[in-house]
């Protein structure tokens, strides 16, 4: 027996969502099926409102309902220092941490010259505009330690040195917590290559 054509269909939809598959789908739709219309309505009119309300900072590019986000608009950051990072994700990532207090720039990607993604297909000429009009004593490269965010950094640390501007790059290496003997040896290799004097 197969479900009415409308579950079809939303089973369908719910599994094209990141990282749900079929059977989730359809728990997701059992789960809607069985909620009241309150709760459905408040669902429908949330995916609308974020779909039509959220939007990019003009200055950073992290997600917004405002012109400005809420970092951007905050006068207690310190808008001397800045992180360049590639996803609005990466924004809530750092900010978990408790112990970034400066502003953002989101990139919006990362230099992919495999998938032909390159410097003008992101957020750099904007970052350098920003950046001109600014005056930012700092800049933490935030990008991901894999191939691209590795080959955006380095293409950003080029770019920026004719500005004589500080340039920072987060650590990346082995994990708080975690045995050496369950690192893999890249990750490990470059806890050695960027190992600090204490």
């Amino acid at each position: 027996m197969s479900y009415p054509e409308s579950m079809v269909l939303l089973i369908e939809e719910l599994a094209k969502l990141p990282g749900v598959g079929i059977r989730t789908a359809e728990r997701y739709a059992f789960y809607m099926l069985g909620a009241s219309k309150e709760e459905v309505q408040l669902l429908t009119d949330l995916i609308v409102k974020v779909n039509e309300g959220i939007h990019s900072c003009q200055d950073c590019f992290n997600l917004s309902e405002a012109s400005l986000c809420h970092i951007c608009s905050d006068p207690t950051r310190d808008h001397s220092l800045l992180c360049v990072v590639q996803e609005p994700k990466d924004v809530i990532a750092v900010e978990k941490s408790g112990d970034y207090h400066g502003v953002y720039h989101v990139l919006m990607g990362a230099l992919s010259p495999l998938e032909g993604i390159g410097p003008k297909d992101i957020k750099i000429k904007e970052l350098m505009d920003r950046l001109k009009k600014n005056s930012v004593k700092e800049i933490v490269l935030g990008t991901t330690s894999d191939t691209e965010g590795d080959a955006t950094a380095h293409y950003l640390m080029k770019q920026l040195k004719p500005l004589k501007v500080k340039v920072t790059r987060i650590a990346h290496g082995v994990p708080v917590g975690s045995a050496l003997e369950f690192v893999d040896k890249a990750t490990l290799a470059r806890a050695f290559r960027q190992r600090q004097e204490v």
